[in-house]
């Protein structure tokens, strides 16, 4: 019985009893919310060393590093720091893109290194596999390479999987029809569209859907209905392309509950600001209320060096809107493979912006930190700020670099000057009676 099934009979498994319990909910209740499909839990039954990683509906807004190797660059090690990284920088899940050496090694290291939760893009082992292995191109790749791909990653535990389900033909002639400027962006959706041309054949995917749920529920892995055609640049936003795709993943979403397989979307992307809560809407009308995974999204095309904040700033409107889980941007994104202080900064910088959002959406405990915080401030209570802060290292580091006590007094901003100061001896001045 899959997580799904357990939900809609009535059952609260163990597994909904440990997912609750970070979030502060009654196990009830997140129950309720997978047989509603409103929430998930990804957590692959092969996964030995996993935490179960609860996402949707009045959750705490989720944070994903990707992270992985390429071509230019193979190393394991720099892959298992970044994974070490990112999940002591408060990431709640790693996204292993390698495609570049030993990938099968690569994946299940970081599997091994972390217990929190892992996806993956099985499509990228299976051209990998044809190329280096098989000796042929990607375009020739048959059905069966594909689907041994997606076994052999949810054979080592890896929690959700995503899939471009929505790339078929169809969709192709609406945005050949509709003259994108950056046509496809996703690796996975590039390869698909690449393939159907080459073989003049549907995307396996969408055609083959129904094998797919079967390889998929043994596992009680998660599907992450991927978005080919997310906009890869702020014109190509909220295109027919891209909505045609959505509509056809809430057809897919619907089909793979129906099969007891939970479900979350993915979403753009280069999205402008004002185009975003209705990209949310969209998603949560069209995909039945199913937890949305986003990528940013960007909200401007002209900051390379600094798409972190582009990120930041567009996730926080996602997920004040109903996003559910951010996938980060790092500075490097579009220039070159992230160093570890990128993830580092990249998984800081979602993460202020799921807190951001998860404070409009009313989230158990979040508006709380941030009064806490407040209080410290104002106290000068400086041990008691770091221990809340999103980056306590960094936020201790600047304070030490100042050169002032660190444990009393105010900063170098304001000195003598400082308001925190000021009032609080009005205040002891006020309880004394003078």
């Amino acid at each position: 019985m899959t997580t799904l099934e357990a939900a809609r009979q009535g059952i609260i498994t163990d597994l909904m009893r440990q997912a609750a319990v970070p979030e502060g909910i009654d196990p009830e209740l997140l129950r309720q919310r997978i047989a509603d499909g409103t929430a998930i839990i990804c957590r692959n039954r092969r996964r030995k060393n996993g935490v179960p990683l609860a996402v949707g509906l009045g959750l705490r807004t989720k944070v994903n590093a990707n992270i992985g190797t390429s071509k230019d660059d193979t190393s394991i090690d720099k892959e298992l720091e970044k994974a070490r990284v990112a999940v002591a920088a408060g990431a709640d899940a790693i996204m292993d893109l390698s495609t570049g050496g030993p990938v099968d090694e690569i994946r299940r290291a970081i599997i091994a290194e972390t217990s929190a939760c892992i996806g993956s893009v099985p499509l990228y082992q299976a051209a990998l596999d044809a190329v280096n292995r098989q000796k042929k191109a990607i375009v020739d790749m048959t059905v069966e390479d594909i689907f041994a791909g997606i076994v052999k990653h949810l054979d080592d535990g890896v929690d959700f999987i995503t899939v471009h389900c929505g790339v078929t033909r169809a969709t192709v002639e609406r945005m050949d029809r509709e003259g994108r400027i950056m046509d496809v962006v996703s690796r996975g959706g590039s390869f698909t569209v690449e393939w159907m041309a080459h073989n003049n054949a549907e995307n396996p995917l969408f055609e083959h859907y129904d094998r797919l749920l079967e390889i998929v529920k043994p596992y009680d892995a998660v599907l992450s209905l991927g978005d080919g055609f997310r906009p890869g640049c702020l014109a190509d936003a909220t295109d027919r392309a891209q909505i045609h795709e959505l509509i056809l993943l809430g057809e897919l979403t619907q089909r793979a509950w129906d099969a007891g397989i939970q479900v979350m979307i993915e979403g753009p992307g280069h999205v402008p600001l004002h185009q975003i809560a209705a990209n949310i809407q969209l998603q949560k009308r069209l995909c039945h209320g199913a937890p949305f995974y986003v990528l940013g999204p960007l909200v401007t095309d002209i900051a390379p060096g600094y798409d972190h904040i582009t990120c930041a700033i567009g996730g926080t409107v996602a997920a004040a809107a109903g996003a559910d889980f951010l996938c980060y941007v790092t500075a490097s994104e579009h220039l070159r493979l992230p160093t570890v202080e990128d993830v580092h900064e990249g998984v800081i910088a979602s993460r202020i912006a799921a807190h951001a959002g998860d404070i409009v959406k009313g989230v158990k405990g979040a508006m709380e930190k941030d009064i806490a915080m407040a209080k410290c401030r104002k106290n000068l209570d400086w041990e008691g700020q770091f221990a809340l802060a999103l980056d306590p290292a960094k936020a201790r580091r600047l304070r030490a670099e100042s050169g002032v006590d660190a444990e009393h007094g105010a900063c170098t901003m304001c000195g003598e000057f400082c308001a925190y100061k000021v009032m609080n001896e009005r205040r002891e001045k006020r309880a004394a009676g003078k």
